[in-house]
């Protein structure tokens, strides 16, 4: 949270990785994370000015690559799909790791998300936004966002074939904190 008397570009760069995060989770791709970041800090760098000093910069700058992203998105839906599979062809998957649930499993539920659900999921469980920051940042009610949070929790849980009351055995922090309430929200 900027105090105010900091200058809010100083701090710019102190929320390029959770940025980068965000985008990745959305984009599902790198390369158009890394757009999405640039794009979204060079928002925020030309209308600085708009940001109220005081407030919760980073919020701020999640909401500027949010709408970026949706922006975007629905640009892209009047071009031509990936007919040759070139793009497909580009994509990569990581190793999976030893465990009880492999990182790649749960990539591939989280995927299989509503966009909505996996935006709640990433803002309030990966991201620590408060139920509260993540709704303003989405132009929903607070309840709307836990409901997408509760609904997506319950649907990874499915997808990953989770008994009731199963604990995750996962070192990765981010995924950790997505499913923590998965269990309590049951």
């Amino acid at each position: 949270m900027n105090d105010g008397s900091v200058d809010p570009r100083d701090e710019l760069v102190t929320h390029l990785g959770a940025l980068r995060a965000f985008a990745l989770s959305l984009t599902r791709n790198s390369s158009a994370a890394d757009d999405l970041v640039q794009d979204t800090i060079l928002k925020a760098w030309s209308n600085i000015d708009r940001f109220q000093r005081g407030t919760n910069l980073r919020a701020w700058l999640f909401t500027i690559l949010r709408n970026t992203f949706y922006s975007a998105r629905r640009k892209t839906r009047r071009e031509v799909a990936d007919v040759d599979g070139i793009h497909a062809s580009r994509l990569a998957t990581k190793p999976d790791h030893d465990g009880r649930l492999a990182l790649a499993d749960f990539r591939v539920a989280f995927e299989q998300l509503p966009d909505e659900q996996r935006e709640a999921l990433i803002l309030v469980g990966a991201s620590g936004f408060a139920y509260e920051e993540a709704a303003q940042m989405c132009g929903v009610a607070v309840g709307t966002i836990k409901s997408r949070a509760n609904r997506g929790r319950k649907r990874l849980a499915e997808l990953l074939q989770l008994a009731e009351g199963e604990e995750l055995t996962m070192t990765d922090p981010a995924t950790m904190a997505v499913m923590a309430a998965s269990a309590s929200s049951g």
